[in-house]
């Protein structure tokens, strides 16, 4: 059902199930999956494709211009996937022409007042608590959670199965299966619930733990502590995938906090 005081452009392409809310205007570019829910006063705009089943709540702006004094109007995109939960005011930009997308995986909850910048790539099944603020060029991996009023540097990189503490400053890469917090942002340990959670196993938990004291915690430089922790542990796809994230990152990794937290490690 579309409220009367609706406004949905003749070009749109919405699907015949999907409810918009007072007030909402949809601008007419925008592509709007079957059983979409959109409620009160929101503006969805620009080359914007939302996936099935999403739910966006009153306020939230999605397909807005990039906040990127480069933009100069190009025909950039936004994809949002299936079964998102997008809590009220939240914001998310088009892509700029440097990538030309922004992109939202599935299953994700995106709780009020965050922010989503220019070509970003959020994964699926990820938390971004309240307030959460990602600059442009942000990757965030599967399975991340962001706690509330956490601010991230353009460019950086969460990886999967990591937690970041509510308040953190994100200016360098959060390494996988991670626990971080602190301003700027630091490892503790591991993410034992999220990895938990996820039914990775102990055997692999183990390792991952004896991988996290080898990176983190003896004083190694970046290539002795993957090259120590490649010898010392077996190659599962869970190590070998950070591994691989500490390798090849660009903007460097997260620092250790001095001494690891018992339970983490």
């Amino acid at each position: 059902m579309i409220h009367k005081t609706a406004i949905v452009a003749q070009e749109a392409q919405v699907c015949g199930d999907v409810e918009i809310g007072p007030w909402t205007v949809i601008g007419p570019k925008v592509k709007i999956g079957s059983g979409v829910k959109i409620g009160n006063s929101c503006l969805i705009d620009g080359s914007t494709v939302i996936g099935a089943g999403c739910q966006i709540f009153n306020g939230a702006v999605i397909g807005s211009v990039p906040q990127d004094l480069k933009y100069k109007g190009e025909d950039t995109k936004l994809i949002i996937g299936e079964n998102n939960i997008i809590r009220e005011y939240t914001t998310i930009n088009l892509g700029t022409v440097e990538k030309g997308l922004t992109q939202v995986g599935d299953n994700n909850l995106i709780m009020a007042y965050s922010h989503i910048a220019h070509d970003c790539m959020v994964g699926d099944n990820c938390v971004l608590a309240n307030c959460a603020t990602l600059a442009g060029h942000v990757t965030i991996e599967d399975r991340a959670v962001i706690g509330g009023l956490v601010a991230i540097h353009q460019f950086t990189r969460v990886g999967k199965m990591s937690i970041i503490g509510g308040c953190s400053k994100v200016v360098q890469d959060i390494p996988p299966f991670s626990t971080c917090d602190g301003h700027p942002a630091k490892v503790y340990g591991l993410n034992l619930v999220g990895l938990r959670r996820a039914q990775i196993s102990s055997k692999i938990i183990s390792d991952l733990k004896i991988a996290f004291k080898i990176l983190f915690f003896l004083g190694l430089n970046k290539a002795s502590a993957v090259e120590k922790a490649r010898k010392d542990i077996p190659q599962s796809p869970e190590a070998a995938y950070l591994l691989d994230f500490i390798n090849s990152s660009s903007r460097g990794v997260a620092r250790a906090n001095r001494a690891p937290q018992e339970e983490s490690l």
